[in-house]
């Protein structure tokens, strides 16, 4: 383990004691600890091999109104009073703020599923080199070119304060991502799991490779609107950008397109929303950063807005109870939703292919950029697999395409939904999500690639 309980409580006691020294009784403490690999490869070859290991301690000080927070990476005796003094001297020099609230005294309520997996932690070089080569020989054996990474970590997340909230969560963590090159056309895939067993480098290869031959000599389509296919990294990194909207803080300070708009039925009938921390297929703490439980939350219930994200100062503020979602203070966004889980239905994505008598698959998207935040309109570009769908069958790939779609639109022509899975993708973080198919999405114009 990167650092272990005792250890945090060791420590814990010895900013809890300098800050006695000083005066001051309301004392937080944040541990980060992680030991991580990657593995990088291009060319068809590894050529970089990486270890880090690090420890962080964060203390955040309370006095009369004011907080501030110090950062360390040093856990020696006279660093650890050191971090303290500038806290407390942060602190010292900030103005009263009457949001600020007494320390968390909350304690955790529920445990997720173990998230930590030794033999993960345990995973060598030389065995993600294997799995590397495995994954090049696939791809190599089509006559393509391979390149991506695999990394494998052991992480603790610990938080403390002088309140008694003593919150620990070790996390283990492997990602897998390839993409396949062919002279015209690529293919990717990507994945992620707190078990490194729950990955498979090979199919992943495989897929990608595959993807890369059947877009191989591209055509080009005219922009305009389509029924579209996204597989699931394409929803997650397409329909995450909106999950921080689902903020109290972000609806009070006007930046959330739910900004009068909470009960309305935005969506289909066909879409429901959670965060779910213990979801089995989620990864993360059990607990924000104040050491308050995270609550499972109903975002989208058949399509109407139903719950949001509230941080102790936004539901102080409300007069409801904290959610546990909050970000370590001080922060000026207040809270997000982390854990998303999008309800999934029982479309094989084979079957939404089969059923499309002209359409778009999209394997998919990036340079994701926000055109228009109250209507959450979207624009950016495919990538790394897009195919003509005709009369129920893949026929080619086409050149890809930007497109700018607004999301409570999309989120209405939801046609069909897999069984959802975790996925990965490059522009939001990891979430549960299905493959969709949409109507009427718009594409803009076509890129040269």
């Amino acid at each position: 383990m990167p650092i272990e309980r005792a250890r945090c409580q060791a420590i814990f006691d010895q900013v809890a004691e300098a800050a006695r020294a000083l005066g001051i009784a309301s004392a937080e403490a944040i541990l980060t600890a992680e030991s991580s690999a990657l593995t990088r490869f291009a060319n068809n070859a590894i050529h970089q091999n990486v270890a880090e290991r690090s420890t962080q301690l964060s203390v955040r000080m309370q006095i009369d109104g004011r907080t501030a927070r110090a950062t360390t990476n040093l856990l020696d005796d006279a660093s650890i009073r050191k971090v303290v003094e500038e806290s407390v001297a942060l602190t010292k020099l900030q103005d009263p703020d009457p949001a600020v609230l007494p320390l968390s005294r909350t304690g955790l309520l529920a445990c997720p599923p173990t998230r930590h997996h030794e033999p993960t932690a345990q995973v060598t070089p030389t065995d993600r080199a294997k799995a590397v080569a495995e994954a090049i020989r696939i791809v190599e054996s089509k006559g393509q070119t391979a390149a991506g990474i695999y990394s494998t970590s052991e992480a603790v997340f610990a938080l403390l304060n002088t309140n008694g909230v003593f919150a620990y969560h070790p996390e283990t963590m492997a990602q897998f991502s390839i993409t396949a090159i062919a002279p015209d056309s690529s293919g990717w895939a990507k994945g992620s799991a707190c078990s490194h067993h729950d990955l498979d480098p090979a199919a992943m290869a495989r897929a990608a490779a595959d993807k890369a031959s059947a877009s191989r000599d591209p055509i080009e389509l005219p922009p305009g609107v389509y029924t579209v296919i996204l597989e699931p990294a394409a929803v997650l990194d397409l329909v995450g950008q909106m999950c921080g909207d689902f903020s109290a803080t972000a609806i009070a300070d006007g930046r959330s397109f739910l900004r009068d708009r909470m009960g309305e039925k935005l969506f289909g009938g066909n879409i429901d929303i959670y965060d779910d921390a213990y979801h089995p297929l989620q990864a993360g703490a059990p607990f924000d950063g104040e050491g308050v439980p995270r609550r499972k939350l109903t975002l989208v219930d058949r399509g109407v807005i139903r719950d949001v994200a509230y941080c102790r100062q936004a539901a102080h503020a409300a007069g409801v109870e904290p959610t546990g979602h909050g970000f370590p203070l001080p922060n000026e966004y207040g809270e997000a939703p982390m854990n998303i889980v999008i309800a999934g239905g029982e479309t094989p994505l084979e079957e939404m292919i089969a059923s499309t008598a002209r359409g778009i698959l999209v394997t998919r998207l990036w340079y994701i950029r926000e055109v228009d935040p109250y209507e959450k309109i979207m624009t950016g570009m495919t990538r790394d697999g897009t195919f003509l769908i005709e009369d129920g069958r893949i026929r080619r790939g086409v050149r890809n395409f930007r497109f700018n779609q607004a999301l409570p639109e999309l989120l209405s022509n939801v046609e069909s939904l897999s069984p959802s899975v975790r996925a990965s993708g490059e522009e939001a973080f990891d979430m549960v999500v299905p493959a969709m198919k949409v109507r009427d999405f718009h594409f803009t114009e076509v890129t040269r690639f």
